[in-house]
């Protein structure tokens, strides 16, 4: 089959082996695959996969089961899944336990599809399941913009929350039609001024990717009992923490990533999806945002976009 592989920090399409079916694995025949923050790291040097997952990236796809491994149930050769990987969407084919395969919503294409796993799972197990945003509440978003944000953004809503983000200006429009309610130029605003005059306490739940950068201003900008969650590193790895503040708002910071959990943890995370997300995905209260569907073969193109990050919603590879 054809794949990418990383070389000397470069992806180059070359012909590999087939995976095969292992005890509680499937194959799928990618139609596409979601291209992710996450993958550039990989390929330049920050990332590397988590032991025995597939060494090509691409985190997140699409397409049609045409092989079945010994212990699953539940699942047949030509059924159309979705899919949660440790690894290896940048390929024709690509095995994956059969936890971490999800149903295609109704009313959704293949392709559709494959812009939702990893950014559902990612917002779902940490707005949700971890900081239990509750309804009337607000939840502020950093990168509006990206697969990530969109996904945030329209989750919030779903469950009830006003939703504050922070993007570039040329954004804007784009994501308050997507709900929403206050959008912050963070190269020109004061996000935690902005966010603190909104509602007149600050967020009661926040999701960042930047990190370092922004983790001070982040405890600022939390209201009282208010949950920060790291889960991006773009502004670095190192920032010291005011525990003072921290204790003053009675605060909580968290920071996790998904790539490297347990199978068991990916499979209850899929589960919680598909119970709480997808009927708001086939509802139309969620959909999934889809900037570029790129060839396989122009992969090192579809970095250098999530790198400019002039991108809105998802990035994707179809084989």
């Amino acid at each position: 089959m054809q794949a990418i592989v990383i070389e000397d920090k470069q992806l180059v399409r070359r012909e590999v082996e087939d995976p095969e079916a292992g005890d509680g694995e499937v194959v799928i025949d990618v139609t596409a695959a979601g291209v992710n923050r996450a993958d550039v790291s990989q390929r330049q040097g920050f990332y590397p996969p988590p032991p025995g997952a597939s060494p090509y990236p691409g985190l997140e796809c699409a397409g049609v089961i045409s092989a079945v491994g010994p212990g699953v149930t539940g699942h047949h050769v030509g059924e159309r899944v979705a899919a949660l990987l440790s690894g290896g969407g940048y390929a024709e084919k690509v095995a994956v336990p059969a936890g971490q395969l999800l149903p295609v919503p109704t009313g959704l294409s293949l392709t559709e599809s494959a812009a939702l796993p990893e950014v559902s799972c990612t917002v779902w197990s940490n707005v949700s399941d971890r900081d239990r945003l509750r309804k009337g509440e607000t939840l502020l978003v950093h990168g509006g913009g990206s697969g990530i944000g969109t996904f945030a953004i329209q989750l919030g809503k779903a469950l009830g929350a006003s939703v504050v983000t922070t993007a570039r200006a040329s954004k804007h429009d784009f994501l308050r039609d997507l709900g929403a309610d206050l959008v912050i130029d963070y190269t020109t605003d004061d996000f935690v001024a902005a966010t603190r005059e909104f509602n007149g306490r600050g967020a009661d739940v926040i999701l960042d990717i930047v990190g370092a950068k922004y983790l001070s201003r982040n405890i600022e900008a939390l209201a009282p009992n208010g949950r920060l969650t790291v889960i991006g590193m773009q502004g670095g790895r190192k920032a010291e923490l005011d525990l003072g503040a921290l204790m003053a708002k009675r605060g909580s910071v968290s920071s996790t990533s998904l790539r490297a959990r347990p199978a068991a943890d990916k499979a209850r995370i899929v589960a919680g999806v598909v119970r709480v997300v997808w009927p708001l995905v086939e509802a139309g209260a969620i959909r999934p945002i889809i900037d570029t569907t790129m060839p396989l073969a122009e992969a090192a193109e579809a970095h250098r976009l999530m790198e400019a990050s002039d991108h809105v919603g998802k990035i994707l590879l179809t084989p």
